[in-house]
């Protein structure tokens, strides 16, 4: 507490005895302390000082000072509010004359209060301490602010801070966390607070009778307790969305979202956002902000129970792992999701590629029902395997189906002479939309022997070993109908062409059932009869292959020479006719050197009909 007096009738030069200034013509000097009720004491300038009162003499200026709680202060209450008063007058010797100063310090010892939302200190409106009855002070001019500063009426305003009158009392209100003060973030028992602090500056100008001015300034330093900054989530998850989706809100400026744990594995934001989880950070009206995490019912980490028939519950326990900046401070909440709906998956088949063909496995459900197995557009039923030669076995825990190579529906690629890839797919429908939502697809890699490929584009794929026919042919000099279409590849004893059905010669016949097209493979070989040599394209030396399509579902357009089928067709190769020893001798033609103009073979769509003889599969 401080109290300033200012008079004409001190000294301007001073002197300094242990931190009392003294005119230097005083005489001898000395302080008197009163207290209500209590004798006055009378003392020396040192004494004054060792209790804790201190005077200062400067020019045109007596200043009185001491700290709160020392002897000789007395408390009153003074329009419902506890103040310090402490009175003293100082005495000292001017030339001829005594001086005497009578002095009165009076301050509100309100400790402030908080509501929760705002900080309020309180103080009588008029200090009638500072003056003696029958002296009458009134309030001028009341003004506010912080950190030493007045506020002018518009940051006043815009800052929220208020000044109100309450049964003889001015009450000084500050909001929460406005400009001005101070905010400091930890955490106690795992739990964010927040302490708000600011320095309060109040000056009040009060004038008496005689129109004296008194000054009654305070500056006082207030804080809010620690404040617990509780968090709230929300569950917005819509099931029938398939997608969890949880508000965490009222989270403080500063902190931010560092990780994730859930279901017991942590991962960083950027980590859960890149495995399909989505974060995203919006703003509240309370200077605080919210995290809105979604989280799909099949990411790897969600828990799916089957309660009853058809029946699953999906849970997610979270842990969000935050952090109070800038001094990386951790903390955590927990949340805690679950749904239960109807759902069940689709089926999907193990499988594994066998020696010659395709084994589809799976252990059965109880929900099992919901669903059709289906190949290609065809339901998989007894007849079906029946008609196709698939091989179906099953007890009471687990179904197999076998699919022998170069049966309906596999799907054909990248044939060479070497090796090519079979694939096979089943397909999960539900029974009620008729929508497909499951497939189970498995590619192999086969080793070539013969074969012959009917795609549903109209493409025919064919590999022959044309030794059978003429063992000593040359299968370089071999060509299709058009001699123009020669193989795409060839080996010692067998040949590849691929071709559309519209080329290279292509012959069709059709009647009321099916359509077929038909080429042919000759041998060009150079013989030698008795007489001379000759070059000979005879029926004996040819390879029949044919492709045949249900006229129902085909469309072959013979004007742009297009060609498209529901399906594809099933392939023949017509075995040749081997040639008689006795009739010709054939020549030792110069050695050619084998083709390698291979392309690759077109895609084929599921379900085609071959004729081969594989030797062995590989995974």
């Amino acid at each position: 507490m401080e109290v300033s007096v200012t008079t004409t009738l001190l000294f301007p030069a001073t002197s300094s005895v242990k931190g009392f200034s003294v005119p230097q013509s005083s005489g001898a000097w000395q302080v008197t302390l009163q207290q209500d009720g209590q004798q006055s004491e009378v003392m020396s300038p040192e004494d004054a000082a060792a209790l804790g009162y201190f005077i200062i003499i400067t020019p045109g200026r007596l200043v009185f000072r001491t700290t709160f709680g020392q002897p000789y202060a007395s408390v009153k209450m003074v329009s419902g509010v506890s103040v310090e008063v402490i009175q003293a007058t100082v005495f000292f010797r001017q030339k001829w004359m005594f001086v005497m100063v009578d002095l009165v310090a009076s301050c509100s010892l309100d400790e402030g209060s908080f509501d929760g939302y705002k900080l309020h200190w309180r103080t009588p409106a008029v200090m009638t301490p500072l003056v003696a009855p029958p002296s009458v002070l009134r309030s001028e001019s009341i003004n506010m602010g912080v950190n030493g500063e007045l506020l002018d009426e518009q940051n006043f305003i815009d800052r929220g801070y208020s000044v109100t009158f309450s049964d003889g009392a001015v009450v000084c209100s500050i909001p929460f966390a406005s400009v001005g003060g101070t905010r400091k973030s930890f955490v106690i028992d795992g739990m964010y607070h927040e302490v708000y602090a600011v320095l309060l500056t109040y000056q009040q100008n009060l004038v008496d009778q005689n129109g004296v001015d008194t000054k009654y300034s305070v500056f006082k330093q207030m804080a809010s307790p620690a404040i617990p900054c509780i968090l709230f989530s929300i569950n917005q998850t819509v099931p029938e969305e398939r997608v969890f989706t949880v508000y965490l809100g009222n989270i403080p400026f500063d902190v931010e979202l560092m990780s994730l744990e859930l279901n017991g594995q942590e991962f960083s934001v950027s980590t859960a956002m890149q495995m399909g989880c989505s974060i995203s950070r919006v703003p509240q009206d309370n200077n605080t902000f919210a995290y809105i995490l979604r989280v799909p019912f099949d990411a790897q980490f969600v828990v799916k129970q089957h309660i009853a028939e058809s029946l699953f519950k999906y849970s997610l326990e979270i842990k969000w792992i935050l952090n109070i900046l800038p001094q990386m401070e951790p903390y955590y909440y927990f949340s805690s999701l679950s749904a239960v709906i109807h759902d069940v998956d689709p089926p999907i088949f193990d499988s594994m590629c066998t020696n010659n063909g395709i084994r589809f496995m799976r252990a059965y459900h109880d929900y099992d029902y919901l669903w059709d197995i289906v190949i290609g557009r065809y339901p998989l039923t007894q007849q079906l395997v029946s008609e196709r030669g698939y091989i179906m076995s099953n007890d009471s825990n687990t179904f197999i189906l076998d699919v022998p190579l170069f049966t309906i529906g596999y799907c054909y690629t990248n044939i060479t002479l070497q090796q090519f890839y079979g694939s096979f797919e089943l397909l999960s429908r539900n029974v009620k939309t008729l929508e497909i939502e499951q497939s189970s697809r498995k590619c192999c890699l086969f080793q070539t022997t013969e074969l012959l490929v009917c795609s549903a584009e109209g493409v025919m794929t064919v590999v022959s070993d044309v030794t059978k026919a003429v063992p000593t042919a040359d299968p370089a000099r071999t060509t299709l109908l058009d001699t123009s279409c020669r193989p795409q590849e060839t080996d010692e004893s067998r040949v590849l062409f691929s071709f559309g059905l519209n080329t290279c010669g292509t012959r069709f016949q059709v009647d009321q059932q099916y359509v077929t097209y038909e080429n042919e493979i000759i041998f060009h070989e150079l013989f030698s009869t008795d007489s001379k040599p000759v070059i000979t394209r005879d029926a004996a030396y040819r390879v029949t292959v044919r492709c045949i399509y249900p006229v129902r579902g085909t469309e072959s357009l013979f004007v742009d020479r297009k060609f498209r089928a529901e399906m594809p067709g099933i392939g023949q190769i017509k075995d040749p006719v081997k040639v008689p020893p006795q009739v010709f001798k054939p020549m030792q033609p110069q050695k050619q050197t084998v083709m390698k103009t291979y392309q690759a073979a077109p895609a084929m769509k599921p379900a085609e009909y071959v004729r081969v003889r594989p030797n062995r599969a590989r995974q």
